[in-house]
């Protein structure tokens, strides 16, 4: 499991003897209680019912791993690589504030670093005071480049210059942070807009990624923000972050069950390491 063993089991089969109705019962509330949400819990639980009648399955070990495979099933909606193939790629952050955006831009970035692509960071988030600074740090952490501009700047002017300097310098994948708040929800997504046609004019043809980030730890309100920037932002995927030991990791099924969006990444730490591609064998195996 490795980089899963941070996640805090369930322990969901604690404290019963037999396969009947108050296991399922009972089941069901610690579902509930790891913010896997009712619609989803309840989803999983009458597929494992099913699945445990059909296959006549008797002991726990045999249920748990049933349980696995249905949740694991669950998760994968989706392609939970990235595509990144032609030059450059565009990689579009969104996501409220607080959530650790901007940190897993730069924890990304050296990533992909690592892998021997040429990166650009473009601090699009130009309305959060000292968001370009704190980009700044992460590029020169990952030791890789950042095309900014003045705070209160036209944030897809931003990513004009940023798609410029790319052509000019080779870069393999633009990183683009953005906006987490404006004075209204509108605004917030006309700007989402706005960048969204820049890319589209100026690089029709490039692989391009939008990626929600979301706050494990907010639990349900986690599912409200993605419905909220799914129905705006052509989301293509999600990165998970503060997946620590504390964190319910139930909401990471219900996402991906609710929006049927593949999660893509998840951060279990502040360290520039502590951000991994999603396993969804690994993680119900740590989870249940």
């Amino acid at each position: 499991m490795g980089f899963f063993d941070k996640i805090k089991k369930l322990n969901l089969f604690s404290g019963f003897s037999a396969i009947d109705d108050d296991f399922y019962d009972e089941l069901e509330e610690r579902l509930i209680l790891s913010d896997m949400g009712m619609d989803t819990t309840l989803k999983a639980v009458e597929e494992l019912k099913s699945r445990v009648k059909r296959e006549k399955l008797k002991s726990q070990e045999e249920v748990s791993d049933c349980l696995r495979r249905v949740l694991r099933e669950m998760l994968e909606v989706g392609d939970q690589g990235l595509r990144l193939n032609t030059r450059p790629s565009v990689i579009l952050f969104i996501g409220v504030n607080g959530v650790g955006k901007t940190t897993t831009i730069g924890k990304l970035a050296a990533a992909l670093k690592a892998q021997g692509k040429k990166v650009l960071l473009c601090a699009g988030d130009t309305f959060r005071a000292a968001a370009a600074d704190q980009l700044t740090i992460w590029s020169q952490r990952a030791g890789v480049e950042i095309v900014k501009q003045h705070e209160g700047a036209d944030p897809a002017a931003v990513v004009f210059d940023a798609v410029s300097a790319a052509r000019a310098r080779g870069t393999d994948v633009i990183l683009v942070d953005t906006a987490g708040r404006l004075h209204n929800k509108q605004n917030l997504m006309n700007e989402l807009n706005k960048i969204s046609r820049v890319i589209d004019r100026e690089l029709p043809e490039c692989d391009r990624e939008t990626l929600l980030v979301l706050d494990a730890t907010t639990g349900q309100n986690g599912l409200i923000q993605a419905k909220q920037f799914r129905e705006s932002a052509g989301v293509t995927g999600i990165v998970l972050t503060k997946l620590d030991g504390t964190a319910k990791g139930g909401i990471t099924v219900a996402i991906a069950d609710a929006l049927q969006i593949p999660v893509k990444y998840v951060g279990l730490g502040e360290g520039i390491e502590d951000l991994r591609p999603f396993d969804a064998e690994a993680f119900t195996q740590a989870l249940v």
